[in-house]
């Protein structure tokens, strides 16, 4: 399946979407610019190195946040938190190729799994510990072209 084909399947019919009722830990991954917002779901089994059972995802925003969010969760379903830091390290690199308006909805879904990950860690310690909401810095709504003074 070629990239542009994985891409529409995923926009057309996104994978884990939803909400885990007795979820182990909840992250959120938010944009303070526009107000969009995902929360990523996980249940966990425990151990040194805990395993992502089950996750899903619930989002606020455009078709590039759903798109990342179906693509993201659908990676990090059954790996190991270790695997899934990677999994996040390497999605937040492979946008700094990208816009600021293109990378900002992915690096948001990459942030709530981030989230929810040290949400799970944090619990352990304390049951009580609230839920982490990460916020992105960049704002996904393009900018206007200014027209050309030549053109003027």
């Amino acid at each position: 399946m070629n990239a542009d084909t994985l891409v529409m399947e995923h926009m057309m019919n996104p994978k884990n979407y939803g909400k885990i009722e007795d979820s182990d830990s909840v992250g959120i991954g938010k944009n303070p610019q526009n107000g969009e917002k995902v929360a990523i779901y996980l249940n966990v089994k425990g151990g040194d190195d805990p395993l992502i059972e089950d996750i899903s995802f619930q989002a606020i925003g455009c078709t590039t946040t759903i798109v990342a969010g179906s693509l993201i969760t659908t990676e990090a379903k059954g790996i190991n938190f270790s695997r899934a830091e990677e999994l996040i390290s390497a999605t937040l690199g492979l946008l700094e190729n990208q816009t600021p308006e293109d990378a900002a909805c992915t690096e948001m879904v990459a942030l709530a799994l981030k989230a929810s990950l040290d949400t799970y860690a944090e619990r352990q310690k304390d049951a009580d510990f609230p839920m982490i909401s990460y916020h992105i810095n960049t704002d996904c709504t393009p900018k206007e072209e200014t027209p050309d003074e030549k053109a003027i």
